[in-house]
């Protein structure tokens, strides 16, 4: 599973990018979680809020901190 955070580095995007990291860690899922950063690949994406999350290419979060549930339901757990 791939999963990409989408934001400049701001604290929402730090938040987001620890929320998911934990959720994939107590439930032990393999996952690579990336964090994009490059404002001109963030545009290539059509995101125009960040935080933005994407799962395996589909936009699952726009323009806010999901919170756990929200992970767990994009994760499918």
């Amino acid at each position: 599973m791939e999963i990409k955070v989408f934001g400049p580095g701001c604290a929402k995007c730090k938040t987001t990018y620890q929320v998911i990291e934990k959720v994939v860690k107590e439930h032990g899922i393999d996952a690579t979680i990336t964090k994009v950063e490059d404002i001109v690949e963030i545009m290539n994406h059509n995101v125009m809020q960040t935080p933005a999350v994407s799962v395996d290419g589909v936009m699952k979060v726009k323009g806010h901190v999901p919170t756990e549930d929200e992970v767990k339901k994009m994760l499918g757990i």
